[in-house]
């Protein structure tokens, strides 16, 4: 699953454990860059219209964005233009023979700059499979049940798990604010109620 990277042989026991696209090889790579200024965390691409019209799209864009065949190119302004200044990714995961669990934030830029040669250069498909969305006013919550494949044809996923997706909706557009995640382990099969049917 790890490509074989010296981010990612530097990374901490549990993140090559982090299923998903939006885990351990990003936290891998990031902890081995600066960390960004606020400037620089502000400086998002314009955003596709067609992306950030509704909940629905933003999702749907930030899955496609990341997806592609090895050798395919992703398009990370995109990626990036559908955060909010000060957007975050965490992934949660347990170091082996450790009881607690520990998280990492990271940028939406340390993750482009961290993972986008490891995606590209081995394929990654992630797609949503379910998904929960609580809405109140401008804000919203979205958990998202994913499946991820090296190659969108392969039978079955190398990995799956819950993106908790929070978003916000300034008026005129959605924003992602934060991506918190977990990859499915034999310590938390996702439950029935997340999976399609919804437990029905």
């Amino acid at each position: 699953m790890c490509p074989t990277t010296a981010p990612c042989h530097r990374a901490r026991p549990f993140l090559r454990t982090a299923a998903g696209a939006l885990a351990f090889l990003a936290v891998a790579a990031a902890a081995t860059m600066p960390s960004p200024s606020s400037a620089q965390q502000n400086a998002a691409p314009p955003a596709n219209p067609a992306d950030v019209e509704s909940i629905d799209a933003i999702i749907t864009a930030l899955y496609d964005v990341i997806s592609g065949d090895a050798g395919v190119a992703r398009d990370w302004d995109r990626f990036l233009s559908l955060f909010a200044p000060g957007g975050t990714l965490s992934p949660v995961g347990r170091p082996p023979g450790e009881s607690t669990y520990q998280r990492r934030v990271i940028t939406p830029g340390e993750y482009a700059e961290g993972v986008g040669e490891s995606l590209e250069a081995n394929g990654f498909h992630e797609v949503e499979i379910y998904r929960v969305t609580e809405e109140y006013g401008q804000i919203a919550h979205a958990f998202s049940t994913y499946e991820s494949r090296r190659l969108a044809s392969d039978p079955e996923p190398f990995a799956r798990g819950i993106n908790s997706i929070q978003l916000m909706n300034d008026g005129s557009r959605w924003w992602v604010v934060s991506i918190f995640w977990l990859g499915e382990g034999p310590a938390h099969p996702i439950p029935a109620k997340y999976l399609p049917g919804g437990g029905s």
